[in-house]
């Protein structure tokens, strides 16, 4: 969702947050960090490459004025006064508010990183990022030292570059919907304290929340009513064809889904009453008409459970992307002889 090859670190800070439930003390540099050439040449693609990979955007929310959300006000007034007093005050005052959100022991204490950026695209514009970045579990890893006229050995812990456990990029850009936010969460054994709790934010209304809504309603039909009703093979089936569907159209019509994808109208009833449950149950609307975000599909899909698991130890896997194979190359009977199910299976050549 970003690219990142003109992006400098123009302030960073470190501090660390403690947790209130277990009556823990934040504690707090004065001063920005300075970086050696080679600190700050893996910092940079540590914090930024996981939102590369982000397909969705968040805009900030609060029950009376999204003006009065702590991070919103913030990242505006670093946005607005980028002198490091400002800067340093206020990473303490984002570290102060994560503190407060620390209502459970599960709740893990960890380094802060806040910095602000400057050159980050987005939407092929440049521009200006705050970003706060919590650093909650560490490696063990081997330090060798000098000791008189030898060489020995310490273990040492310290922060693993190859994963980030939770961040997140405040972009000094909006829409119609406000300020865009971006986060990730490797870490997600709470998920309301990072996104609900600490942000506040919620999905931006735009295709990529459309197409992941309508698909996963997709997957929870197959999974709550095509497979216990119809079986396994029918589940496939319809997981391929959605996929194909919205591999097919750009924009996705529900009623035009509904007669491309189902031939009896019993099968149209179930999806339709599906549909409300869903809405109701998740408390989420699900457009009749919506342009298909592409990299929302590529990712959903990967979710879509296309196995048919066997008491016999045996498994077949189709492909979601193909959505005729089981129609036309998978059967299902029934051995008289062995009073057992079986498939057959017909194929040209082994691959």
């Amino acid at each position: 969702m970003i690219k990142r090859t003109r992006t400098e670190i123009n302030k960073c800070i470190i501090h660390k947050v403690a947790n209130k439930y277990n009556s823990g003390q934040n504690a707090f540099s004065e001063s920005l960090v300075r970086f050696d050439e080679e600190s700050y040449e893996l910092l940079l693609p540590f914090l930024l490459k996981p939102f590369g990979s982000v397909t969705q955007s968040y805009r900030f929310s609060h029950h009376a004025d999204v003006r009065l959300n702590e991070i919103n006000k913030y990242t505006s007034d670093i946005f607005e006064d980028d002198s490091n007093e400002v800067f340093i005050q206020h990473s303490k005052n984002i570290v102060n508010h994560l503190y407060e959100q620390s209502n459970s022991a599960n709740i893990k204490t960890g380094d802060v990183i806040v910095a602000y950026f400057e050159g980050i695209e987005y939407k092929d514009v440049l521009t200006e990022a705050v970003g706060v970045f919590k650093i909650e579990s560490k490696v063990d890893f081997f330090q060798t030292y000098l000791d008189d006229d030898s060489f020995d050995v310490v273990v040492q812990k310290g922060i693993s570059t190859k994963r980030l456990d939770k961040g997140c990029l405040i972009l000094n850009s909006s829409d119609t919907e406000g300020t865009v936010v971006l986060s990730v969460d490797n870490n997600n054994y709470d998920a309301q304290y990072w996104i609900k709790n600490f942000l506040s934010v919620k999905y931006a209304d735009d295709r990529n929340l459309h197409t992941q809504n309508y698909l996963e309603m997709c997957k929870e039909f197959s999974e709550e009513v095509i497979k216990p009703e119809f079986g396994k093979q029918e589940q496939s089936n319809f997981l391929a064809n959605t996929v194909d569907y919205f591999k097919e159209h750009e924009n996705v019509d529900y009623h035009n889904f509904k007669d491309e994808i189902f031939e009896e109208d019993k099968h149209k009833n179930l999806f339709e009453d599906y549909k409300q449950h869903f809405e109701k149950l998740n408390d989420v609307l699900i457009r009749n008409n919506f342009e298909v975000s592409d990299v929302v599909l590529k990712k959903e899909k990967s979710k879509f459970k296309t196995e048919i698991k066997l008491d016999t130890n045996i498994q077949i896997k189709i492909d979601v992307d193909a959505p005729d194979a089981s129609a036309e190359y998978l059967e299902q009977g029934y051995d008289e002889e062995k009073k057992m199910k079986f498939y057959k299976v017909y194929y040209n050549t082994e691959k």
